[in-house]
């Protein structure tokens, strides 16, 4: 049986690791898809406040979480691609690398896109629930 100390020592280590992948995976760049989460959240909560308000206004909050959302994608690619130039520039100075070595930073270079499409697709998934809770109203708007 688990004992409080041993649940919330699991769960300090869980959050350890998540910050420390956060921050290996370009901190400026996680930062800004972070920042894209966050505004997502913000137009999705104001699209739940206008559930009953006016159609064209939630279809702009409906629009601001689907373009919140695409440009953290686009960011983490980005930020991704940014990483690979850069371990490219150390390879070519350095005139090779280890296996283990390259095997590396290939994992870290993939945890900015992996956690833009987490991004993308808690956003999408937030637009496609609202659309169905609304769809009657909104197909009368069109």
């Amino acid at each position: 049986m688990y004992t409080v100390t041993a649940i919330l020592t699991h769960k300090l280590v869980l959050s350890n690791v998540i910050i420390e992948r956060f921050v290996e995976g370009g901190l400026i760049g996680m930062l800004l898809i972070l920042a894209c989460l966050l505004l997502a959240v913000f137009f999705t909560l104001k699209a739940i406040a206008n559930l009953n308000g006016e159609a064209a206004t939630f279809l702009k909050y409906k629009k601001l979480i689907n373009q919140a959302v695409l440009l953290g994608l686009v960011i983490s690619f980005a930020n991704s691609l940014m990483g690979l130039i850069q371990g490219f520039d150390t390879l070519e100075a350095t005139g090779g690398a280890d296996p283990a070595i390259l095997a590396g930073g290939i994992k870290i270079t993939l945890l900015s896109p992996l956690f833009g499409l987490i991004v993308f697709i808690l956003g999408h998934s937030a637009t496609f629930i609202l659309s169905w809770i609304r769809k009657v109203e909104i197909e009368e708007a069109i």
